[in-house]
């Protein structure tokens, strides 16, 4: 992927929304990604392009996989400050995605024991569900926060 964002990539982004610096890795090769943070935690969001796409058009599941994968672990980050790799994510799909859609994710912790946690997260574009599911991810410890984090917000108030 290009450093340079196309005019269809930064063009039409929701307010709140901005640019998700990830500069390396898979997630610079999926994206562009977007964040947006609120008081009641992080929503991930991208714009499906042909690059995430399917024969049919339609965003590919490998790609929403993945972005439930960040989308929903990013609750562990916002809520603990820690480094975190998934354990297991289960996902139900429930309607596709089309080229141009926005797609969101966020998630909610609904348990955590020995530093592992479990999140309930869900996947949309527009008024659309696209995927439910759940996730495991275990923390591998804590890390400087980043703006948006609980951690970060306590500490610059």
């Amino acid at each position: 992927m290009s450093d340079d964002l196309t005019d269809a990539q930064t063009g039409d982004i929701p307010p709140g929304y901005s640019l998700l610096n990830w500069t390396r890795g898979f997630g610079r090769q999926i994206g562009p990604l977007y964040e947006k943070y609120e008081a009641d935690g992080c929503t991930l969001a991208f714009r499906v392009e042909e690059h995430h796409t399917n024969g049919m058009a339609n965003c590919h599941g490998g790609m929403l996989m993945s972005f439930a994968d960040m989308a929903w672990g990013r609750v562990i980050s916002v809520q603990k400050s820690h480094f975190w790799v998934t354990v297991r994510l289960t996902c139900d799909f429930l309607s596709a995605a089309k080229l141009g859609d926005w797609v969101e994710g966020s998630a909610e912790l609904i348990g955590e024991e020995d530093s592992v946690y479990t999140v309930r997260g869900r996947i949309w574009s527009g008024d659309r569900l696209l995927m439910t599911g759940t996730g495991v991810f275990k923390a591998l410890g804590p890390r400087p926060p980043r703006k948006g984090e609980k951690a970060y917000e306590a500490a610059h108030a």
